[in-house]
């Protein structure tokens, strides 16, 4: 009886804590950017950027049909179509763009766009900076958080001052920064130290002086 009902007094004090952790959460300022927010970003179509690959397939005209890079200056090139603008837009976008340019040498041509090698548009990127062990750019993904970025980047190194990390994020047209504690969710398995990543996002690790 008595493990019994200490079983039951920690499963009240738990729900307590997350009952005061909901209730401060709501009290927080609009637009403050907290730590261990799991909420994804709103649903976007996928941006072509440079880096991709594009494939192009002309119905009933496989001669005009291939793959390509996007450059770096985010244009494609195909055999009857030049110079024609790709960073920046979806599959669709670009599928209806290449239709027009075709259309003055194939009749009613139907495109389809398949993006491969996906790297994004650099203001979609995730940046990693500072002491990681491989610092880097990521393309973004649904649903992304910071633990999926820590291992993509290997990690952070022996010198880093992980619970000093921060995030920079824009919003609403200004750069907010948010702490994070990378220590606490590598180290220590802290859940609550984990939080959803945004396009746009810079990951800061700092060195540590100790």
């Amino acid at each position: 009886m008595k493990n019994k009902m200490t079983h039951m007094l920690q499963r009240l004090a738990c729900c307590a804590l997350a009952l005061s952790a909901l209730a401060l959460g709501g009290c927080a300022t609009k637009g403050e950017l907290v730590a261990g927010d799991m909420t994804a970003a709103p649903l976007h179509d996928y941006l072509i950027g440079p880096g991709d690959n594009v494939n192009i397939i002309v119905w009933r005209n496989p001669e005009v049909s291939m793959s390509v890079p996007v450059r770096p200056d985010g244009k494609i090139t195909t055999p009857l179509v030049e110079d024609l603008q790709a960073s920046g837009k979806t599959s669709t976008e670009l599928a209806r763009d290449i239709e027009k340019a075709l259309a003055k040498f194939i009749q009613q041509p139907v495109v389809t766009v398949v993006v491969t090698g996906f790297t994004g548009t650099y203001g979609e990127q995730i940046r990693v900076i500072g002491q990681a062990a491989r610092p880097q750019a990521l393309p973004y993904r649904r649903d992304m958080s910071l633990m999926d970025v820590l291992i993509a980047v290997g990690g952070v190194t022996e010198f880093a001052s992980g619970n000093n990390a921060s995030i920079i994020r824009k919003v609403d047209g200004k750069l907010q920064k948010m702490p994070v504690r990378l220590n606490d969710l590598i180290k220590e398995g802290d859940i609550s130290a984990n939080t959803a990543m945004r396009p746009g996002d810079v990951l800061v690790i700092p060195e540590s002086f100790f």
